[in-house]
């Protein structure tokens, strides 16, 4: 059978005789609007992945504990106070910039308000000399002037800060069971049990625990001065920090029903203690006879 169409038109239908369903233009436009539909599609996965992590970093901020203490502000005035401080006993071992001088004195850039605060309070600087160990002595500075000083710090370097001054870092007595527990846990294996010290290697010893203020506790558990190490907000939460130094204040404040205290370590020394001496005495009575026979 013979095609009637004319030759032209049969060479447009091409060479099988008919025209294609779909037609040159809608062929021609599919490439662009997949390109289009691809750009949409990967806005739109941009735009999801990124409200995911806004809405996953919002919550950890909102519901994780913090590193360091709550935190706080400190005026212009105490800071600048603070600078004159640092710069009339503290800049020859620490430097200009907080940098730290070789074979005087560290850096303090990061150590925070707390670190500065624990040490100046506690009288361990500013320091004579570099040693295993800094003793407990009576502050050179008040206070007031400890918390200037590490606002100063503060203000240059960052790090955990010091609580403000007045807030309650007590729990109270319901979580007294709490508070020692976590020190068994954490702080007994260093302090001993009774929070009375206790020797460590290179002629480093942990402090007692029975002249420590609430504070002092407090940005040690923040700083990790020495051979401490840190406690920072995601290992022991704020509210457990209160609740180890309720037990500390326990420890600090309980007596012995009886005899001499001997640390709270018990009955059994003490009566070691007395047969040691009364043995001794006992020896030194004998020998003394004989001396005379």
């Amino acid at each position: 059978m013979t095609d009637d169409r004319p030759a032209d038109r049969l060479d447009a239908d091409g060479e099988f005789g008919f025209e294609p369903a779909v037609s040159d233009r809608l062929a021609a436009s599919r490439p662009a609007r997949r390109r289009r539909g691809g750009v949409r599609r990967r806005l739109t996965g941009f735009a999801l992945l990124a409200a995911t992590l806004g809405t996953i970093g919002g919550g950890y901020a909102l519901l994780a504990p913090a590193s360091g203490a709550a935190d706080t502000t400190s005026s212009s005035a105490d800071i600048a106070a603070g600078r004159q401080l640092y710069n009339t006993s503290c800049i020859t071992c620490h430097g200009a910039n907080l940098q730290g001088v070789d074979g005087r004195g560290p850096t303090l850039v990061g150590v925070g308000s707390a670190s500065v605060y624990f040490q100046v309070s506690t009288g361990r600087m500013p320091a004579p000399n570099q040693g295993a160990y800094e003793l407990r002595k009576p502050p050179k500075f008040n206070d007031q002037q400890a918390r200037q000083l590490g606002a100063f710090v503060q203000s240059v370097g960052g790090g955990p800060q010091v609580p403000a001054a007045g807030e309650n870092l007590v729990a109270d007595s319901s979580k007294l069971a709490d508070g020692g527990q976590l020190f068994r846990l954490n702080c007994a294996s260093c302090h001993g049990a009774t929070g009375h010290g206790a020797p460590l290697s290179a002629g480093k010893i942990a402090p007692s625990l029975m002249e420590a203020n609430d504070t002092q506790i407090y940005t040690a558990m923040l700083s990790g001065p020495e051979n401490m190490p840190v406690f920072s907000d995601n290992e022991i939460t704020p509210d457990q920090k209160k609740e180890i130094i309720a037990y500390v204040q326990y420890l600090q404040h309980s007596k012995d029903p009886g005899g001499a205290g001997l640390a709270r370590i018990g009955p059994v020394s003490e009566g070691l203690v007395v047969w040691s001496v009364g043995l001794g005495a006992l020896m030194l009575v004998i020998l003394w006879i004989g001396s005379k026979s």
